[in-house]
């Protein structure tokens, strides 16, 4: 057989199969007033999976969320989405703030804010129509408040309000979401309605990344964790990842839990 027709492998060259990465962080650095809140970030994510961001206040959780969607600007160091910057993916992905940087006070009802989350599909000049009111319709059963569509927003209760950003987050049918505290505030039912919802859009082939606080429930609720303290400590699957030492590390000894 000719050389030049040979299979690679059999000429000894090794083909490197080049995979997918949702998200991918590189040397990223943000720092406020010249102290680093982050130092060197890496972070790949594949698509898919439901990943869980956990560490100590100060930790830097929040500022990561926000560099990959480009609301900080970092020192040093890229991001890409699906291989590409924000920029031009921003389309393909969902934000859910923290409750607590969003100003409740704006006078709009339930149903507006909603459809607001297909806004990146129609633009600014189109009104939405039956359908994104449909859309809405649909986003607001999944997450309970179907019979909230006139309620203002500020009349709602902390959990309401959050599956209100949820709800808007889903009708913009994204690939990629992006959520900041989802269960901070809320009661033990809507705790759960959320991590449902988190767990149906990952077994869609969506990947969801949370920023989260409560421990206890990061086995049971993600397959996926990092470890953060301006530093990454670790990242990749629960079963390897959300060791004691690990935990240690990231909270320099002063964690009050016990694993499983």
């Amino acid at each position: 057989m000719n050389q030049l027709h040979t299979p690679l492998q059999q000429r000894g060259i090794k083909l490197q199969v080049l995979e997918t990465k949702a998200i991918e962080v590189t040397d990223l650095t943000v720092a406020y007033q010249d102290k680093p809140v982050l130092w060197d970030i890496d972070l790949d994510v594949p698509p898919g999976v439901l990943l869980s961001i956990v560490g100590p206040n100060g930790a830097g959780k929040t500022t990561l969320i926000k560099a990959i969607l480009g609301l900080v600007r970092p020192a040093a160091g890229n991001v890409l989405i699906y291989d590409k910057p924000y920029e031009v993916q921003r389309g393909i992905v969902g934000y859910v703030p923290q409750r607590g940087t969003v100003d409740w006070d704006f006078p709009t009802n339930v149903l507006d804010v909603v459809m607001m989350g297909r806004y990146g599909a129609l633009g600014w000049i189109r009104r939405p129509g039956r359908q994104e009111r449909e859309l809405a319709m649909q986003a607001l059963e999944k997450v309970g408040l179907e019979t909230y569509t006139t309620r203002q927003i500020s009349q709602l209760s902390g959990g309401q309000q959050q599956r209100v950003f949820l709800a808007r987050a889903l009708v913009q049918d994204a690939t990629v979401y992006l959520m900041d505290e989802p269960f901070q505030g809320v009661d033990a039912t809507t705790e759960r309605a959320i991590i449902t919802l988190l767990q149906e859009l990952r077994a869609n082939g969506k990947t969801v990344i949370v920023v989260h606080h409560d421990l206890q429930t990061v086995e049971d609720y993600f397959d996926w964790v990092m470890l953060l303290n301006i530093r990454r400590i670790a990242s990749g699957p629960v079963a390897d990842t959300f060791t004691s030492d690990n935990l240690r590390q990231t909270y320099g000894g002063r964690v009050a839990f016990v694993k499983k």
